[in-house]
């Protein structure tokens, strides 16, 4: 991604993150369920990644947070799970002009059936550009593809995951190769709910390594990860759940 032509830094002043989709509560008055969604805006597109498991609560919580899905310009798929992409098709029902970003190891009637809302696709296999500072990892891992995000800011790289089926030391190992940078946040789902205690303080031990500054571990994290990560990063660590908001200029 380096040996891009004009490659920039996005700057963070106006940079924000709206977590609109998660089994954890953050905000009174929104709903929950398994799932994850976030919507990041302040950048030149506004970009929706995954879309919960349940369109009906993706809308409703948007609603809520005074979120217009025609506001949105593209979307990004993480995998093929429904948590992640069970509100897809009721936001193409309100919204069918953007562009959706999934691994290319989706199945063809998924493709089909988002073609036939009237979006554009893009099928992603190697690490891409979105748009201008925002980039997919690619597909990574073996038996569950999935494709994380990640925006290239002038104080660090922030990557989004929706699993972290490929292991999240994986993805934020990939994103300081892809940018070339520090992390500066990493949020989203790090799917460790099923990992021991042990496991855990081993992957927290890794993100000090590798110099994330910030965490948000939310989702299939489990109550056990964000706990010790909580212990770990005291006040680097954001509490995260349906209707918290970052505002990245914030993250010094």
């Amino acid at each position: 991604m380096q040996n891009e032509e004009n490659i920039s830094k996005l700057p963070t002043q106006k940079i924000s993150i709206t977590v609109v989709y998660d089994n954890n509560p953050y905000k009174t008055g929104l709903q929950t369920a398994w799932g994850f969604s976030c919507l990041v805006e302040g950048i030149s597109k506004n970009i929706l990644f995954d879309t919960g498991g349940d369109g009906k609560i993706l809308l409703f919580n948007m609603k809520k947070l005074n979120i217009d899905p025609k506001n949105i310009d593209i979307v990004v798929l993480s995998h093929i799970h429904n948590d992640h992409i069970g509100g897809l098709f009721d936001f193409l029902g309100q919204n069918h002009d953007v562009t959706v970003y999934f691994p290319e190891s989706f199945p063809d009637d998924f493709k089909n059936k988002v073609k036939k809302y009237g979006a554009k696709i893009v099928e992603v296999e190697k690490p891409v550009k979105i748009i201008d500072g925002v980039y997919s990892t690619g597909e990574m891992g073996t038996s569950i593809k999935e494709e994380s995000m990640i925006l290239d800011t002038d104080k660090g790289a922030i990557v989004i995951t929706g699993c972290a089926h490929p292991g999240i030391v994986n993805i934020i190992e990939k994103a300081k190769e892809l940018t070339q940078s520090n992390v500066l946040f990493a949020m989203g789902g790090f799917h460790l709910f099923r990992s021991s205690e042990s496991e855990i303080k081993n992957v927290v031990q890794n993100f000090r390594r590798l110099g994330v500054k910030y965490v948000g571990s939310t989702h299939c994290s489990g109550d056990m990860g964000i706990k010790l990560f909580k212990s770990e990063y005291g006040d680097c660590f954001m509490q995260t759940g349906v209707g918290k908001k970052i505002d990245v200029d914030e993250l010094k």
